[in-house]
């Protein structure tokens, strides 16, 4: 963990000692193993990144991903800080409306492995810094969570720890950013504000679950593969599953 001087809560302190202890290869995959997310997901980043890996990219990332060589990578940041209340809450973005794919929808900072990106660790701060300017000392990494799968890519979701909120002054870029903002990490435990539709794909019926957020200035909808991590994020961080059937799909 990083040595910065920055405040940091007891809470925060022991929820990073905890992540650090968790292994995803410990636990049954998510969805790294099917296409759950493939049809109805937003894509990862804007169709004009390049889908090349590097060789050296197709080994494990330092803090222990699953080693899905020779296939599409990418690696968002799911970035957690402490509001006044001390409740949790998760930075994500709305995606630019010149986009030329799943414009004006909701993701977390991230994007497509890129040559010279060292892990899936690298990748996500990275992406974070040029997509909203958060620069990676003001975020400690914790852990990464199991894969995702959508459209072809294996997606990372790597968790890190904001220990101040004030020292984050977002620099959106707006090539690829509307807006920016956070929402509360255990609503995605919650049944309330939630919508879902059931999905029928290759003789098999599962549901994508839908959550509305309202800020003060806008009205947002998180959903697909967004909403499928932060579900997975909030079970680990609460250590409880939702208070609704996730009903992933079998294929």
């Amino acid at each position: 963990m990083a040595t910065n001087g920055f405040h940091r809560s007891e809470n925060l302190i022991k929820l990073a000692e905890k992540l650090h202890l968790y292994n995803p290869n410990n636990n049954q995959p998510a969805v790294s193993s099917s296409n759950f997310f493939n049809i109805h997901s937003p894509t990862i980043q804007e169709c004009t990144v390049s889908k090349v890996i590097p060789k050296e990219q197709e080994s494990n990332s330092e803090l222990g991903t699953d080693n899905n060589s020779r296939r599409a990578r990418a690696a968002v940041l799911v970035c957690l800080f402490e509001d006044q209340q001390g409740n949790l809450r998760v930075i994500l973005t709305k995606r630019a409306s010149t986009l030329c794919t799943h414009s004006g929808e909701v993701a977390l900072p991230g994007g497509k492995v890129e040559e010279g990106d060292a892990n899936d660790t690298e990748t996500a701060l990275r992406e974070a810094k040029e997509e909203i300017g958060l620069d990676r000392s003001l975020v400690d990494v914790v852990t990464v969570l199991e894969s995702f799968t959508t459209k072809g890519i294996i997606v990372i979701p790597v968790v890190g720890i904001l220990w101040d909120r004030n020292t984050f002054n977002p620099l959106i870029n707006t090539a690829e950013v509307a807006a920016i903002f956070d929402a509360p990490l255990e609503m995605f435990l919650k049944d309330e504000n939630r919508r879902e539709q059931e999905v029928k794909y290759m003789g098999d019926q599962y549901v994508l679950h839908f959550f509305d957020h309202e800020t003060e200035d806008e009205k947002y909808i998180i959903w697909a593969l967004t909403a499928g991590i932060l579900i997975k994020a909030a079970s680990i961080v609460y250590q409880r599953p939702p208070d609704f059937q996730e009903r992933r799909p079998r294929f």
